[in-house]
């Protein structure tokens, strides 16, 4: 089985709120009609608006991501997903991951189709030309993983290293994670890095936070967007 993300940009000429009314009443049980085997949605809705700082290296940002898993992302057994989702209108790109849970959501479970409290940041970023790919994968998964447990108030943590994208004007990426946080973090600086009320604890969260990326993130090829999740589907069933 393998794991596609599939990244959207909004058709201009629609409203924001219709795209992703579409994505969760429309396009998602097209999805799982044509045999998905596991079905995510992220949407970066009003709902997760403002719920923690951006970065946007990529303009217009994307709106929305879909996380597909089928026995196999070959051409022939991926198109059927991709016709669905170009049927929006808007830009697409598409990544086949491999996909490791540092921390799996068992504070909040939710009933499938419904919105995951809280909400959910995507952090897209390439890996950086001074860095060896194995000393890359080492720094992010092996070192900074624990890091960024200890320093941030997350219930979800996902860490998608891309194999390959999958179009020709699929923006390079290397790396894909989904990081949840709780209701109490939405806007809160201080709870985002696990320290409410502790301005001393927060600014040395994020020192330690920051410094721990900057081993192997090009702050200027990052992009951060918060979002809504919703499962409709669990890969594990």
């Amino acid at each position: 089985m393998e794991k596609l993300i599939y990244v959207l940009w909004r058709d201009p000429r629609s409203e924001a709120a219709d795209f992703h009314r579409r994505l969760r009443e429309e396009v998602a049980p097209q999805l799982l009609e044509r045999g998905a085997r596991g079905l995510v949605l992220n949407l970066a809705d009003e709902a997760a608006r403002g719920a923690a700082p951006e970065f946007h290296a990529c303009v217009p940002a994307m709106e929305a991501f879909v996380s597909v898993w089928l026995d196999s992302a070959c051409r022939a057994m991926r198109q059927p997903f991709d016709a669905v989702l170009g049927s929006l209108g808007g830009r697409v790109a598409s990544y086949v991951v491999s996909e490791s849970e540092a921390v799996r959501n068992t504070r909040f479970p939710t009933p499938p189709g419904e919105r995951t409290p809280g909400f959910v940041q995507i952090a897209m970023f390439r890996r950086p030309p001074r860095v060896a790919r194995e000393a890359w994968l080492d720094i992010w998964l092996e070192s900074h993983t624990q890091v960024a447990i200890d320093t941030q108030d997350t219930f979800l943590y996902t860490q998608n290293v891309v194999g390959r994208a999958l179009g020709f004007d699929s923006p390079r990426y290397d790396a894909i994670v989904e990081e949840g946080y709780p209701p109490a973090v939405h806007g809160d600086l201080r709870a985002f890095f696990d320290a409410p009320g502790d301005e001393a604890k927060c600014l040395h969260n994020q020192a330690l936070m920051g410094e721990s990326c900057a081993r192997f993130i090009d702050f200027d090829k990052l992009d951060v967007v918060q979002t809504s999740q919703y499962v409709l589907k669990s890969a594990g069933g």
